[in-house]
Order: C-alpha cells, then structure tokens, then sequence
C-alpha cells in the first residue's frame, strides 16, 4: 500500500472563467469539464489538465490574504519569457523572484486575481538538493577560513 501522488489541486476561486483564462491563455492547460448547473461537488467547477495535473477551479469566496504557500509547475527555463508575457497580458500580478543560489534553477512567481501563489519552475528536486549540498560545503569552507 503506498500512496502514487497527487490526484488534484483545487482552487476556490471568485471567477470561473477568469480563472480559466488564466489556466488556459496563461499557461497552456485544457478544460476538460464544466458542471454548470450539475453540481456534484460544493459549487460549479470546472476542471483542466496542464500537463500530467488534474486541477480544479471551483467557485467561492477567495482566498482574504496572501501567503508563500504554492503549487510550483515544471517548465523548461527557455520558456520563462514567453510565460511572463502570457499572464502580464491577462493582468496577472507577477512577483520579484525571492533569492536564488546558483543551480537551484529559476523560477517566475504570480499572484492569481483570488490570492493563491504560482511558480513556474526550471529546475528538479535532484538539481535543488545539489545545489544546497554544494552552498553548504562553501559555507563550511568559509567558516573555517
């Protein structure tokens, strides 16, 4: 017994079809699914798939304040550009990038208009973990200078 991963993500979200516009103009997902009107769940929803993810935007109150908490999506670190592009023509809030060591590859962080954290990221977990091990060993030769 063991869980394989994860099954979805949902969103609350004020706007539906903003929402999918951000998924599907922004980054490239497809809708799959509208309830409207055959509510199955809480609300409508809609749901879409961006890449191997099933997400789920579902309507309601949004989020009231902003925190670091985020789903990060795998992208190719050439790409970054033409995404940043993408959700400023939509009106996406995009963020100053927090603080990088080199390796750990680069990220383009936004705020969606009902307060969930994105981050589209080039990079794996194996190049991260690397990255941190190398920056250690720097500060462990640095400390004993």
């Amino acid at each position: 017994m063991s869980v394989r991963g994860i099954s979805h993500v949902t969103f609350v979200v004020a706007d539906l079809e903003r929402t999918a516009r951000l998924l599907c103009e922004g980054l490239g997902a497809r809708e799959v699914y509208d309830s409207a009107g055959r509510e199955h769940s809480l609300s409508r929803e809609k749901f879409f798939v961006l890449g191997d993810a099933w997400l789920v935007a579902m309507e309601g109150a949004p989020l009231a304040e902003r925190s670091y908490r985020h789903v990060a999506f795998a992208v190719d670190g050439a790409d970054l550009p033409r995404y940043r592009q993408r959700l400023q023509a939509l009106g996406v809030e995009i963020l100053p990038g927090r603080g990088r060591i080199e390796g750990e590859g680069a990220s383009l962080y936004f705020h969606d208009h009902d307060n969930h954290l994105f981050e589209l990221h080039a990079g794996t977990l194996d190049e991260r973990l690397a990255a941190y091990a190398f920056a250690d060993a720097v500060r462990v030769i640095a400390r004993a200078d």
